[in-house]
């Protein structure tokens, strides 16, 4: 007879979890304050599945199972049939696809707010990627009948569900776009860190600062590239002035260069 209990794997370790897809309580919450009900969550914003009615999310806290996640656990696999869906409340994740020589593609990387899964359940097919936590993250697991039943009852839901496919498809127009009208790798580089720099704390002096929670390996896996072309070309906008960066926090010091480099 099968066991009740399940594993999620991470990059250096297996974690006991019970048949709902919940860590056994001893494990949690990897340094995350778990919380239970959406009603009562200070976390939330005004976005995605955050942004319902009361009363949709009393039906929502009824159908979710909250787990805690370490640091580079998947979620779910690409190929894998479609269970439910994941609501990202905490932390994030990355989303990639690997192909038969072993080459990997970040196609997004996934905040919090974010539902996760949510093509695959609503289309009955198998996920289309591979979804892994970047830094320990809280994720809501809905069983796949469920959130079905609820986006159904729920109006609110179900503009949700589809405002979150479109922003979907036009993630993936944007990947397009930036690996085929790009002209050179350090453009893409460029182009990457402006995105980022929408998030970043302006200093006295006009520089941007922010944190960069990326590894040069998966910098270069979402701009379809090499690890070694990415570490030399950070190591070239260092020389020029245009960055500086101490572990994982980095100072865009010329935005206007960094626009240059870019093509904008």
């Amino acid at each position: 007879m099968a066991s009740a209990f399940a594993t999620i794997t991470t990059r250096s370790s297996r974690v006991p979890m019970d048949s709902f897809g919940q860590l056994e309580k001893e494990n949690v919450p990897y340094g995350l304050p778990v919380v239970d009900h959406c009603q009562q969550c200070k976390l939330r914003n005004e976005g995605y599945f955050c942004a319902l009615s009361q009363p949709s999310l009393q039906d929502l806290d009824r159908v979710k199972h909250s787990t805690s996640y370490p640091e580079g656990a998947l979620v779910f696999m690409e190929g894998q049939a479609a269970r439910g869906v994941y609501i990202l409340c905490q932390g994030s994740a990355k989303l990639f696809t690997t192909n038969s020589d072993g080459k990997t593609f970040i196609l997004k990387i996934a905040r919090a707010g974010e539902v996760l899964g949510a093509h695959a359940v609503i289309s009955n097919t198998a996920h289309e990627v591979t979804v892994e936590t970047l830094q320990p993250s809280q994720l809501a697991f809905i069983h796949a009948r469920d959130f079905l039943a609820f986006i159904k009852e729920h109006g609110d839901a179900c503009l949700q569900a589809a405002q979150h496919l479109s922003r979907e498809c036009q993630s993936a127009y944007d990947v397009l776009r930036s690996i085929g009208l790009s002209h050179s790798v350090s453009e893409k580089l460029g182009r990457l860190l402006l995105q980022w720099s929408s998030d970043a704390v302006r200093a006295a002096n006009g520089s941007l600062r922010l944190k960069v929670t990326l590894t040069h390996e998966e910098i270069a896996q979402l701009l379809g590239s090499s690890r070694e072309t990415i570490t030399r070309l950070l190591g070239d906008f260092r020389k020029q002035g245009v960055i500086e960066q101490t572990g994982a926090t980095l100072v865009i010091r010329n935005k206007a260069a960094l626009e240059k480099l870019a093509g904008q």
